[in-house]
């Protein structure tokens, strides 16, 4: 069995797997091949210094980030409800984080989800540690839950934007325990649960040090149990660096169930809902880039080489997109808008998170090139030619830009253009690449994704709907949800 994936550490349960590989070496291998397998991985305090650092990047993504950005994009009697929403779905997923999440995504069980190993953080210690990409190198496990946390943070707040406006508050907290619990939690396990590099490691020097058939197919069977340590979609080949699936086309679908059963805002289509505060919009994409540096470059979990990949990634990708829906739009409408602009850094940005760590700078400046008018596309014509109210293009930025990079990854990690490769840990060298393999792997996950995130949320929706209803009165939305859910207005007069 081959192992050809390389993605974020999971929670890697490095002792556990150790445990399990060790006897077989043990009886095969020198007693200082055993010794130096056994060892303890190091903790480098630049690394841990890093990942807090983008733990607190990506928290700014959320808060002040989105919310200032969704917020300029609502009318000012819609202003607060925005805020509070975001700020909402940050605090109440920190907690269902630690008390049943981190281990729901990021313990084994299934590949499909987690169990409850480390629910309420049993057994996190100052000790403890997670896996990085580096064998015998690891972070403390207290900042690997950190980071991941922010990721569930923001997930379902960019659903937010599809229904914008037009939404209970009492429905949104109904919501968000309940997405992330049977879609968030889930796809992300799915996704980047693994065993972690030590596990594979230790397990395929084991088996290359067995001497008789005997204890051959001891370590082979070994190596096969470690290798079947994974979520679903990891395990089928699908590489995702930072979240093009777990993130992006999962909200992004999520928006678009969320916007057709809320129904369209009042006077959609017949009057105009413009933004109130495009400042706000700009200020908002401007915070978010600077936290997508966390997202994108801290998924690497380490501070080295790769991790500046990912950075410069992350520039040259936004950039490319953010001029290039300027082009497209100056073209197509005969100016050049600043939230055009504003919307293709954000394209930018999701198309990239994906490949960020596996394409190469010229790849992702092709990719930015080329995802902004397909975004453009869906959030104009094919959005009015249908006729739903996705009010801030979750759908047409965050879905089709997350399945766009999805889809290329499988082509910009090829080493002929410029790519990573894709790193085997049984042969502790990049794996020959294959095209085909690796895209369909990617369109699965895609495919997998869209189902999963999309069937999900219909069925929380129908049941919030019963429970509570999902929208305001006529004459509450008419007035707007700042005075009338918060008792508070964004502005006076």
């Amino acid at each position: 069995m081959t192992f050809k994936t390389w993605t974020r550490a999971g929670l890697p349960a490095l002792l556990a797997a150790a445990a399990i590989a060790l006897p077989a070496l043990a009886q095969t291998a020198a007693p200082e091949a055993a010794a130096a397998a056994a060892a303890a991985p190091t903790v480098n305090k630049g690394d841990t210094a890093w990942m807090m650092t983008a733990s607190l990047l990506v928290l700014m993504m959320s808060v002040p980030g989105l919310a200032l950005f969704y917020g300029g994009l609502v009318r000012a009697k819609n202003m607060l409800s925005v805020l509070m929403q975001v700020a909402y779905c940050v605090c109440i997923v920190g907690l269902i984080w630690v008390l049943y999440g981190y281990s729901l995504a990021f313990t084994g069980g299934s590949p499909f989800i987690g169990g409850f190993a480390k629910a309420f953080l049993n057994g996190v210690t100052l000790e403890s540690l997670a896996a990085t990409f580096s064998v015998g190198v690891a972070i403390p496990e207290f900042v690997y839950i950190a980071f991941q946390m922010t990721f569930a943070m923001i997930t379902p707040a960019l659903i937010f934007g599809a229904f914008a406006e037009r939404t209970k508050f009492s429905a949104v907290v109904l919501f968000v325990p309940l997405w992330v619990t049977f879609v968030y939690f889930p796809i992300a396990h799915m996704v980047w649960y693994w065993a972690g590099p030590d596990a594979i490691d230790t397990a395929a020097k084991a088996l290359a040090a067995a001497a008789d058939g005997t204890a051959k197919a001891a370590a082979q069977t070994t190596l096969d149990g470690v290798l079947a340590d994974s979520g679903y979609i990891f395990s089928l080949g699908a590489i995702d660096f930072a979240g093009g699936t777990v993130v992006h086309i999962n909200a992004g679908i999520a928006g678009l169930v969320a916007c057709l059963i809320v129904g369209k805002r009042l006077g959609y289509g017949k009057e105009a809902l413009s933004p109130h505060s495009l400042t706000f919009t700009m200020v908002g994409a401007s915070l978010l880039w600077v936290g997508w540096f966390g997202f994108n470059a801290g998924s690497n979990l380490e501070a080295n080489g790769l991790t500046t990949l990912a950075m410069m990634n992350t520039f040259i990708a936004t950039c490319a997109a953010a001029l290039s829906w300027m082009i497209v739009e100056w073209l197509v409408k005969g100016k050049p808008s600043m939230l055009g602009l504003a919307s293709g850094i954000v394209a930018g940005l999701v198309a990239v998170t994906p490949p960020s760590g596996f394409a190469g700078v010229m790849g992702s400046l092709i990719l930015g090139l080329i995802v902004s008018p397909i975004c453009f596309v869906f959030c104009t014509s094919i959005k009015n030619a249908l006729g739903y109210d996705d009010a801030l293009d979750v759908f047409g930025v965050h879905c089709i830009g997350g399945i766009v990079g999805a889809i290329a990854t499988g082509f910009l990690v090829n080493p002929e253009w410029g790519g990573t490769g894709v790193y085997d840990y049984t042969a502790a060298a990049v794996g020959a690449y294959d095209m085909v393999t690796q895209v369909t792997a990617q369109v699965k996950a895609v495919l997998i994704t869209l189902v999963w995130s999309g069937v999900g949320t219909a069925v929380i929706l129908f049941i919030i709907s019963v429970i509570v209803g999902l929208r305001p009165t006529t004459d509450v939305e008419r007035e707007g949800l700042d005075i009338n859910e918060h008792g508070e207005r964004a502005y006076h007069s």
